[in-house]
Order: structure tokens, then sequence, then C-alpha cells
């Protein structure tokens, strides 16, 4: 399409044809023609080069955490002899990382490549897709603009907010700690049961080195006397008790779930995921992360159903990790049913709201129900940690009685 200089140079060259007419002056006439074609010659040019300009996009990364700076290099080749005149490239965007990123190129040499690059700094967790690209390109003169789309896209995964547990004061996970919690159902470890992807921790001299040829992927030939203990996490994900997605209650039961779930596969662990929604499923780390990335709110009144459902993963060598909004009375007796079928027991209890931001006598409700669950579950034998949804899980991980599950886990 003509640019607002094309369409001048056209009104001028045609204005002056018809004055050329008027005054008999063919020279004129000749030069307003010239004018006047001016900007289709233009255009012409443009649609020539269109097909020899490629555009493509490199992340420096494609999975962070919030608040991680990631570099966005975009490569401009020119497949022609001829030089390019400005280009500018637009890369558009989520709404939720900011605006379309626009780059102006001031040409491209003949044969050649031009990289620009632009930052983006995601503040929450999610799947963005960045893209498509498109690419306005005009003539030497700028009497024309051609707009170019390439459907180059690619996803950004920003993962929740990992807090690290491992390096906080008297942290109770060491290394391997989920393999020294092992069964021993066969007479040797030398009697084969079966094959799984490898996770960070494993023997190296246990991987079967046939399957990774047939597969491409590093399997681990585990004997059933080593089996990792299994971690089973539950993110009470309801609505009604910690609040929509992306709120920043919701946003810290995430981040929690997500904190306390690598902590434990890192320190050798098997980890199953349970929300409200979903049943609990067998997860390799990063799937477990995936699977929080993308979480939302449920919609379900009730905690009973999740709960039932948790049963199918329990066992004496599960741990349990519950993480959510202090429960009221009911669904606190059925918590604390449900943790009798698990090993060691963890509740981490996030306020839906900060205390000191309600009311005297909504503030006083909220903290005893807090203080009546913690109660209630150590008595059960659970691990309690109660904290606001503005707190760092960091800060209080050492506060709790948590060594006595895996101190009880090891002497099985």
């Amino acid at each position: 399409m003509p640019s607002g200089r094309g369409l001048v140079v056209f009104g001028a060259g045609l204005g002056m044809w018809l004055v050329a007419r008027l005054l008999g002056s063919p020279a004129l006439a000749v030069v307003g023609l010239g004018f006047a074609f001016l900007p289709f010659a233009a255009a012409l040019f443009a649609r020539w080069g269109r097909q020899r300009v490629v555009v493509t996009r490199r992340l420096s990364d494609i999975r962070v955490n919030p608040g991680t700076r990631v570099a966005v290099e975009l490569s401009v080749e020119n497949r022609s002899h001829a030089a390019t005149s400005f280009l500018m490239v637009e890369d558009r965007l989520p709404a939720a990382l900011g605006r379309p990123a626009r780059l102006v190129l001031t040409g491209v040499p003949g044969r050649g490549v031009q990289r620009v690059h632009y930052t983006l700094v995601p503040q929450s967790r999610g799947r963005y897709r960045i893209g498509p690209l498109a690419v306005d390109i005009s003539d030497p003169f700028a009497l024309t603009r051609l707009r170019l789309e390439f459907d180059d896209r690619d996803d950004l995964i920003v993962t929740p907010e990992l807090e690290d547990l491992q390096s906080a004061p008297d942290s109770p996970f060491g290394s391997n700690v989920g393999l020294s919690r092992a069964r021993n159902l066969f007479r040797t470890g030398e009697e084969f049961y079966t094959m799984r992807q490898y996770q960070q921790g494993d023997d190296l001299r246990r991987i079967h080195w046939p399957s990774v040829a047939r597969s491409g992927d590093l399997m681990i030939r585990q004997d059933e006397s080593s089996r990792r203990s299994n971690t089973l996490l539950f993110a009470d994900t309801r609505m009604s008790s910690i609040g929509q997605a992306h709120s920043v209650p919701f946003e810290r039961v995430v981040s929690a779930t997500a904190s306390i779930g690598v902590l434990m596969a890192r320190s050798g662990f098997a980890l199953k995921l349970a929300t409200a929604d979903a049943p609990p499923v067998a997860v390799t780390e990063e799937a477990f992360l995936d699977a929080l990335t993308g979480i939302d709110h449920s919609k379900a009144r009730t905690i009973g159903p999740a709960l039932s459902r948790l049963r199918s993963g329990s066992g004496a060598d599960t741990t349990l990790v519950v993480v959510g909004a202090p429960p009221v009375a009911t669904e606190l007796t059925s918590l604390i049913r449900t943790g009798s079928a698990f090993g060691p027991k963890l509740a981490v209890l996030i306020y839906p709201a900060d205390p000191e931001s309600l009311p005297p006598e909504r503030q006083a409700q909220l903290e005893g129900r807090a203080s009546q669950a913690r109660l209630s579950l150590s008595r059960s034998g659970w691990d309690v940690l109660v904290l606001p949804p503005s707190a760092r899980l960091k800060d209080v991980w050492h506060t709790t009685r948590v060594h006595r599950p895996v101190a009880s886990a090891s002497s099985r």
C-alpha cells in the first residue's frame, strides 16, 4: 500500500499533469506523469523483493523462572544481490509480556544477514506463544509500504517460582534420601523389575544401554529392591478455598508445591502430583513443573472427592505433602483420615488473604482456623507450616518438625 509520502507524490504528479494540459506544455505533462507513476514503480520494486527477505527468531532459553531476563534475537537475511531499504520488524507478544517488539533496520546488504535483539522479563508463570513475525518493506524513496508475515512462533515456558529449600537452614532432605528408603521384596537386587527414564541422582551404572540405543533416551534398569520411595504432592487449587489463578495466595500455593516437589525429586524421591480436579499421576521433575506451569483454579466446592482419589496413591513408604489454605473443621477431619494411610506427612497451610489486612473479626476467625488445623494435624503425626501469602516458604522451612518423618523413614 502507498505510504503518506507516496500519496503526496502521486497527487503532486497528477496535479502537475493537469496544469500542463491547461498550459499546453508537453514537457511538464511528461514530468507530471513520471511523478504520478513513481509510487506504482516503487510498489513493483517492493513486491519484487518480498520473497528475498527471511526473518528467523532465537530465544536464549525456552524454560525460565519468573523474573528471568530472556534475550530474543531476530535474524534478517537478504537473499538478493541488492541492499534493502529501511525495514521495520515487528514481533508480536502476548499481552502478559507487553507490547509487540518493533525494531528498525537501516538496511541489509545484499546476500547479508543483520541481527537485532530485544529482551523479555516475564513476571508470572504460564506458557506464552511468541510470534508471528511481520516485516514492513519499503522502496528506497519510502513511497510505498509492504507488510510480510512470517508464521514463525516459539513457545516460552515460565515455570512457577522456585525457592531453594535445599540451602535453607536445617534443611531436612539430603542427597539420595529417597533412594535409601527401599522395599526389599526380592531376595537379590539382580532380579529385573522394570525400566524407567533417567532422573538426576540415579546410579549411572544402572543405565540400560540397549534401551538407550533404541529410544535415544537414557533408561535406568530398576530392580524392585532399589525402587524409589514416592512423594505425593496435593495442591488444593479450589477457588472457593484459595482464590483464583494468578492471585497472590494461589500463586504462593503453586510456588510452594513446585519448590517442595523439586527438592524431593532431587533428593531421590519419585513424584506424584494431584490437584482438586486431577487424580495422582506419576511425573518426572520436568513434567511436574510443566503441569504446575499451566495449572488453573478448580471450581470444586468440597475437598472430599479429591481426598478420596489420594488414597489410590497411599502407602506406608509414601510421603504426603498437602499445600493449600487452612481447612475448615469438616475438611480437617477428612484430611486426617486420608493421611493415616501414608507415611511421613507435611502440610503447608497458606492464608487465602494476609491476616493483617483483614478486619479484626475476620482476622481472628482465619487465624483461629489455622491454629486449630495446626494443632489437630500435629497431634495426628503431621508436620505443619503456616504462612501468609506474602511470606516466603524458605524463611519458615527450618521451623517445622519435618526432621522426624525423614528420620523415621530411614529407620524402616
